[in-house]
Formats: structure tokens, sequence, C-alpha cells
């Protein structure tokens, strides 16, 4: 859950695990997007959302999976690194097919699941009409939190998307999901608002905001027009007691469309990236410079080798324009950047020590989260286990030592002051075991064991084993910390 102006933001949640949510008529048949015009009162109301809901709903599934996921055990007194077992977590949400032959969208949280996001292990699709089927991901994408799954059939209802361009504030919406877990379910509001900024950050915080009711398990959803017509795929909420009060979010049907096209394609959607970290500029910031308040950001940091270090960029700098537009609250410098498509040359307008400038930039292409996640590793960062490591041979590490270890990328060792030259793993979470009880903490390198060395995941992981086998209860660790020679330290395998 994410706190925002003191109520909480939350992902739609639904079933027993944590599962987010993020014309021209035609007649209902098979062959053709299924939709309907509804009939207006007087006045512009309509008098009845029933035609409509005839036509639509049959295109509207529920999705249920279930993953195997690792949990803590009970508290043990004298046994700090707390063992974890396997269990079954269920979830689900909702989702509308696209298709005759059966491709849904949904949100990719509803299909991912567990403490790391990983994908779930068993996907059910069940249609209004009681059938089920098995379900395949076809692609998913966790910055848009938007998934594509397929089931194997033939002549299904489907709908079609259209762009919340075309819609005002004040239209009437409904939304058809499973919420709560009650079954095909529908709901009536208007549009609040079109293009809600949230601060939710990055490439994708645009968002439809309606009083539809919409609730955990509406994940994944449609947002309908009167047309008959997907524009909104339902997300989110804001609410104090985590259920509908009336402010909802549904991701743009334009903003989901290149990325539904994407993994239709088997292919990973490209979005913009200059490599900065950036903050806004504060008041007190605007004030110093003597600046417009509420415009352009600031520049924390620089990504060797990336867009903003070729374009010259500075540590310091503050963006005010990209691409002739104003970066503001409400446009942000990330927003614009990730929607312009790799490869474009731009210009920026910027302020260094209060001079304007302006200097052009060819926009790179923004790298996977987990590579993100890496180029802004924090070595002072105190972090604890999020739940179990992710992999086989990071469970061993994790079992055995008590910490994870991820590999050591340029990013990472530039961050933790490490030559390029140095070859190993680094611990991202120390935990509390035996390592950590022999001083190995966040950001060390661990860089042989048994003097062999470690140059990855799967190395250590194959070290421990192989100790294992040899009925050795205790690995000779090789470990570098910045600024220091290789120390060596005997660490007990638990």
């Amino acid at each position: 859950m994410r706190y925002a102006y003191g109520v909480t933001a939350a992902l739609l949640l639904s079933g027993s695990t944590i599962t987010l949510v993020n014309g021209t008529p035609v007649t209902a048949q098979t062959a053709g997007p299924v939709g309907a015009s509804v009939n207006l009162a007087p006045g512009g109301a309509p008098a009845s959302f029933a035609d409509l809901t005839e036509k639509l709903q049959p295109a509207v599934v529920n999705i249920s999976t279930k993953q195997k996921v690792r949990v803590k055990s009970g508290f043990n007194p004298f046994n700090r690194q707390q063992p974890s077992r396997q269990r079954e977590q269920q979830g689900g949400g909702s989702g509308f097919i696209i298709t005759p032959d059966g491709l849904i969208v949904t949100n990719n949280h509803v299909i991912a699941g567990g403490p790391r996001g990983d994908v779930v292990d068993e996907v059910t699709v069940t249609l209004t009409n009681g059938k089920t089927y098995t379900a395949e991901i076809v692609g998913r994408d966790a910055t848009s939190d938007i998934a594509l799954v397929k089931v194997n059939a033939k002549d299904l209802p489907f709908v079609e998307m259209e762009s919340s361009a075309k819609s005002r504030v004040g239209d009437w919406v409904i939304a058809i999901g499973n919420p709560l877990g009650l079954g095909s379910t529908v709901t009536a509001g208007i549009v609040s608002a079109l293009q809600r900024n949230i601060g939710a950050g990055g490439a994708y915080d645009r968002f439809i905001q309606t009083d539809t009711a919409i609730n955990p398990g509406n994940s994944g959803g449609p947002l309908f027009n009167l047309r008959g017509k997907v524009i909104g795929i339902n997300n989110r909420l804001i609410s104090p007691i985590g259920a509908n009060i009336g402010v909802g979010f549904a991701i743009p049907a334009e903003e989901a469309q290149p990325v539904i096209d994407a993994l239709r394609k088997g292919e990973r959607p490209e979005r913009g990236f200059l490599g900065i970290s950036i903050s806004p500029v504060s008041e007190d910031m605007a004030d110093a410079l003597g600046i417009a308040k509420e415009r352009g950001e600031f520049v924390q940091n620089i990504v060797e080798g990336e867009a903003g270090d070729k374009a010259g960029l500075k540590q310091g700098d503050i963006i005010l324009k990209v691409n002739n537009r104003d970066v503001t609250p409400d446009d942000t410098l990330s927003y614009i950047v990730a929607n312009i498509k790799p490869g474009t040359k731009i210009p920026l307008a910027i302020l260094r020590e209060g001079k304007p400038m302006k200097i052009n930039a060819t926009v790179g292409r923004r790298p996977t989260e987990e590579k993100l996640a890496q180029n802004n590793f924090n070595p002072d960062e105190n972090k604890d286990f999020d739940g179990d490591a992710s992999g086989d041979d990071a469970q061993v590490i994790r079992d055995a030592l008590g910490i994870r270890a991820i590999p050591l990328t340029s990013e990472i060792a530039r961050a933790i002051g490490m030559p390029q030259s140095i070859k190993g793993v680094v611990v991202d979470v120390a935990g509390r075991g035996s390592a950590a009880q022999k001083g190995i903490r966040r950001a060390d390198v661990i860089v042989s064991s048994n003097y062999k060395a470690v140059t990855t995941v799967e190395a250590l992981a194959r070290a421990i084993n192989e100790a294992k086998k040899a009925d050795r209860k205790a690995v000779l660790l090789g470990v570098k910390r910045r600024g220091g020679a290789t120390r060596y330290t005997t660490v007990r395998i638990d």
C-alpha cells in the first residue's frame, strides 16, 4: 500500500493474497466485438444500463491464481535466522477478452504474487457462463502493470478499446469485474478526472479517476463508456479503509494499447531514458536561484555512459524543459522522457549554476526494473529481507549463510566505491545469520569460497553445496570491503 494525501492509495487486492488492482454500436455476435448503445432519458441520463451490460458482461472474465511461496515459520528464540516453509497462496482479479480466440487483458499484479512479484504457478479463467479454462501467460510488464493471458478457445465474445481522450469529465462509465470474490458485478458512475497524476512517478502516472465503485478484485477489469468501448483498465483506489469510497483509478486505454501491442509480439515495451536521478525543485531552492516555483527538476546523479551523460548533463543542473515541454509537478521529467521513442533527438532547456543553457540529447532505452535497482544501489540503506530469495541458487545461499547475494555489476561497483576490476557477488541483505555474526554486512563483496573464485551467484551456491557434500560445517569466504584488502572469514553453514 502507499499513503497519499493522508489516506491509503492501494492497488486493488483480492482473495487470500496480496494481489493488486490496476463508436459505432454493433450487434452482439462472436464474429465481432460486443457493444451496444444506451438509451438516454430526457436530460441525457441513461434510462438503464441493462442492455449495455447484457452485451458486455460475457466478455469480462474472472481470473484466479495459485502460487507456491516460502513464508517464515513461527518465532524460535534459539534460531535468529527463522526457517521458512512453503505454502500455496491464492489470489485473483478480473480481465477482459480482446480477441475471439481468447486473448485477455488484465493487470500484471493479478498474475504476479509473492513478496518479489514473481509470476504465479497457475492461472484459471472463468467466463460468466461458468466455463473455466487454464490460461497461459503471454506477456507481462510490471512498469505499466499490464499483462496478457490466453485461453485455448474459439468464437468468444470480445470487446474493443478506445482512447479516453474522447471522454469528458462527467461522462457516464460502468465497471464490470469480480470485486471481493463475489463474481461478475456491474457498477456505474462518472469520469471524475482525466490524466490524473497521483504521484506514483514514472512513465504511467496518468489515470482516469472515477467514482464508479471499484473494489479489491476489480483489478484488471474494464471501465466502459456508453458505446461499450474499454477506455480504461481498473487498477487502484485511494481509501482510508482499503475499499471503495468513490476515488478509483483506471489505466487509460491509450496508455495501455502500446504495451499490449508489444506484449502480443513477445517484445518488451520501449520507453525513453536519460539515465539520471532527479528530485523536485523545492520552494527554498527556487527562492535561492530566483526561478519560478514548481518548475523544473534537479539532477542529483548521472549514470555514466547513458543518454544524459552523453548529452553533457552535470550533477546540479536543473532541467526546465524537455522537448519544448515545461517540466512541472503535473508533467514530470520522468513521464515526458519515458514516453519519447528511444533514439529521438530532443532539446533540453536547463539552468547550470543559475545560467540558462540549451543542450541536445538522444533519448536512450529504459532498462529493466532489475537493472534500474542495481543502478540505484545504496550501500548505506538498511535493508531487510522482503521475502525469500528468488531462485534456487539464491535460496541455497540464504539458507546456508543467512544473506542475499546479487551480481556485482559495474553500476553497483561504482556505488560502493569498488574498482571495476573486482569480480564477485555483493551482499544485498546481510540478515542476522551466521555470515552477519562474523561481521559480513551489506555492500561487502564475496570474491572467493575455499580459495575458489566466486564471480556469480551460481558459483557461490555451488561452493556451498560442494561443502555440504563433503560434510564440511563451514566455508572460508574471501571478502572485500571498500578501501580494504581481501580478508578471509570462516562462516558456518546453517
